[in-house]
């Protein structure tokens, strides 16, 4: 009995690639070239449809980048609140300001008594004194008035206006910071008034919160 020859299997799915074609050894080379040529059309409807598919995803995709966005349905959106207080303001002293807590009570007046807590830093962020401890968190609250010649302007400038529990962020410059080494408010220690006085001639960063008008 004689064996049957084996014959390959086309690819049922010509668009897709397959494992290599099985081939027979005695398969005559003249057959082979046939075959090649009988699959050569197939083979090129097969790149004019993936063309054909690229070139329509291409379109569609131009067509969507040109719809009118204005056109499309868009869910309402609540408005934005405007905010209750002015945040900044240059004053006549060339002091910048924030109010950053408004407080209750009265506001503070030119030679009231007032008493504050205090930060500050330089114009780039670096600590230079404060009031209240770090790491403790104990204050020790400055209690001067405001008028004379004894607070430096640029602060008694920020602390105008103020009322008990407020809050301000001032940059002051050095025309109206420490002019003298005898203005106030300065730390008694030896180390953070020398800080402090070595950064005058440049602007210093107040962060003051208002304790008391006396």
């Amino acid at each position: 009995m004689e064996s049957a020859s084996l014959t390959p299997l086309g690819n049922p799915f010509p668009c897709t690639s397959q494992s290599p074609r099985y081939r027979c050894p005695s398969e005559p080379k003249k057959i082979r070239l046939a075959c090649r040529r009988r699959a050569s059309p197939l083979k090129a409807t097969c790149e004019i449809s993936r063309r054909r598919a690229v070139s329509g995803m291409v379109v569609l995709g131009a067509a969507a980048s040109f719809i009118d966005p204005l056109v499309l349905p868009v869910p309402a959106q609540a408005a934005m609140p405007e905010p209750d207080v002015i945040r900044y303001r240059k004053l006549d002293s060339g002091v910048v300001l924030e109010d950053v807590v408004e407080g209750e009570g009265p506001e503070a007046q030119e030679g009231d008594l007032v008493q504050f807590n205090y930060v500050c830093r330089r114009a780039n962020g670096y600590f230079v004194h404060s009031t209240v401890d770090q790491f403790s968190g104990e204050s020790k609250p400055v209690t001067l008035p405001l008028g004379g010649e004894e607070m430096i302007r640029g602060l008694k400038d920020v602390l105008i206006g103020m009322k008990a529990g407020g809050k301000r962020r001032a940059l002051i410059p050095p025309e109206v910071g420490y002019i003298s080494e005898t203005l106030k408010p300065i730390p008694e220690e030896f180390g953070p008034r020398r800080s402090l006085l070595s950064h005058a001639k440049e602007p210093l960063v107040f962060e003051v919160q208002m304790l008391k008008v006396l």
